[in-house]
């Protein structure tokens, strides 16, 4: 497989009063800037009000606990255990994001386990989650699947369902701070429609999503977006670029203001075993959760795309061996994958977290509610990315990793593209290479002048780890190579004549 070609891919328990103000010395109360208008009619007839305050307000608004006390808020239950600090210290980045909800740490709290959580009623009601049957059903549903054209939530409207605060757990916990930070995408193209997840990086309207999602998979270069959030606004919304290499892409909300950024972490501190909750719109089902583990990390996967772009290069050698890849984007509603040669190779976090057509772009959270992965692919039991039939998860779910994300992300929004490595060598499975005795990269041919050549690399010799990742195959190489910007070095290890060696190589660019 070539790196300098075709292995380049790719609630509200709100019984305010009317003088509920005067109490804190208002005649009135304020108009909230996230609050929804209440309809006339509607409070004449006997409704219940709307909350005064978005869950993000309110929890902006909940006091933490003064330095040394480890108690709860009225009377909430704390965190316990050896849960850790459940969301961790308030975090601003490149994307502007906002201060986070902290809870008490407990003082036996040991660093990353991820057992024992008790009740995290506090964060919950300081979250103003809303009780009852309700939910997401009926009438809300149906404006979450693209109904109406409203930017005000309706009437009730909330992300997560809380029937009992009392007995709560993390995963209530880290839904009520991820899911404002999710949206639903919905594209419309002359070839045909489909449904996608997107996470906000910024208050106003700047949502990471996958390229897949955005085109229809390269079908259509210009579609129509429409984006709800998780309190049921529509917003249209314009691609701000895309970068089919790595499968993601920026989109900007229209007229959007007050947002909530999802927070991130850093996917290299990552172990196998740590917990993992998934946030999308699966099957067009807005705001939906669902938890798992790190099943694998630095995993390379090939997967088909028609906007692969094509840069050129020699035909890729080795790979699949003719074999039609597992995996394949995990569409929504309306669109089908497309049958195409080219492809792109990834790494990517593997999660046993639900993941279904529609989660793609939508988030892979930690045990703190920040962003480890975006979710971009699934296995297909039966093997075929091409059947009209896709199957549901499996088990088997994986994510583009938050620093790979965060960098691609940050360069579409300044450039309206992103830079990938290019290794300047053509690679195969060695594998295929008679004689091989270990697993990795063989190099097949170097292309002078390139960023192999520079590093003293040869044909014959098979790379076995690039920046410290092991590398077992083509696709690994060119999976990591591609998740650096072009111009970055890295350390290469590779073994010639039976002995360990290192290089190191400045990359060039994949795109010239």
């Amino acid at each position: 497989m070539s790196d300098n070609t075709d292995d380049r891919p790719e609630g509200s328990h709100n019984a305010s009063t009317p003088d509920a103000g005067a109490a804190h010395g208002a005649t009135s109360p304020s108009p909230q800037p996230d609050r929804a208008p209440l309809d006339a009619a509607a409070a004449d007839a006997g409704r219940p009000p709307l909350p005064t305050r978005s869950p993000a307000a309110a929890a902006a608004a909940w006091p933490p606990p003064q330095s040394g006390d480890h108690r709860t808020p009225a009377g909430a239950a704390a965190v316990g255990g050896a849960s850790g600090a459940a969301f961790g210290p308030a975090a601003t980045d490149a994307h502007g994001l906002h201060p986070t909800l902290t809870l008490p740490e407990s003082s036996t709290t040991a660093p990353r386990k991820k057992s024992g959580v008790p009740k995290v009623a506090a964060l919950v009601l300081a979250a103003a989650l809303v009780g009852g049957g309700a939910g997401l059903g009926g009438t809300y549903a149906g404006l979450q699947l693209w109904g109406g054209s409203s930017a005000s939530s309706p009437a009730g409207a909330t992300a997560v369902t809380v029937n009992n605060p009392d007995s709560v757990n993390a995963t209530t916990a880290i839904a009520s701070k991820v899911v404002p930070s999710v949206v639903t995408i919905s594209a419309t193209g002359s070839t045909g429609a489909g449904t996608g997840s997107g996470v906000v990086l910024n208050s106003d309207g700047y949502v990471l999503t996958n390229t897949h999602v955005v085109t229809l998979d390269g079908q259509s270069g210009n579609t129509r977006l429409s984006v709800t959030t998780s309190d049921g606004r529509v917003f249209a919304a314009t691609l701000v670029g895309t970068d089919p290499t790595y499968d993601l892409a920026v989109i900007k909300l229209e007229n959007a203001s007050g947002l909530t950024p999802i927070e991130w972490a850093d996917s290299s501190d990552l172990n196998v075993g740590d917990t993992t909750v998934a946030v999308g719109a699966p099957l067009g089902l807005s705001n939906t959760v669902t938890t798992g583990i790190v099943s694998a990390l630095n995993r390379s996967i090939q997967v088909a795309s028609s906007a692969a772009p094509s840069d050129g290069s020699d035909e890729s050698e080795g790979g699949q061996g003719g074999q039609e890849s597992p995996f394949f984007f995990d569409f929504g509603q309306g669109q089908q994958q497309s049958q195409s040669t080219e492809t792109i190779k990834i790494a990517v976090i593997q999660t046993d977290a639900a993941i279904n057509p529609g989660n793609s772009g939508g988030a892979l959270v930690d045990d703190q509610g920040r962003l480890i992965g975006i979710n971009v692919a699934i296995a297909s039991a039966g093997g075929s990315s091409s059947s009209s039939g896709q199957s549901g998860s499996i088990g088997v779910g994986f994510a583009i990793p938050s620093d790979v994300a965060k960098r691609v992300s940050s360069e579409i929004i300044e450039n309206g593209s992103a830079t990938h490595g290019l290794l300047g060598a053509s690679v195969q499975d060695s594998t295929s290479v008679q004689g091989a005795t270990i697993t990795g990269a063989y190099v097949a041919e170097v292309s002078p002048g390139g960023a192999a050549a520079g590093g003293g690399l040869q044909t014959g010799d098979i790379i076995t780890a690039f920046n410290g990742v092991p590398v077992a195959s083509s696709v690994d190489l060119t999976a990591q190579v591609r998740a650096l910007a072009a111009g970055a070095t890295a350390q290469v290890t590779y073994v010639r004549n039976g002995q360990d060696r290192t290089a190191e190589v400045t990359l060039g660019s994949l795109n010239g």
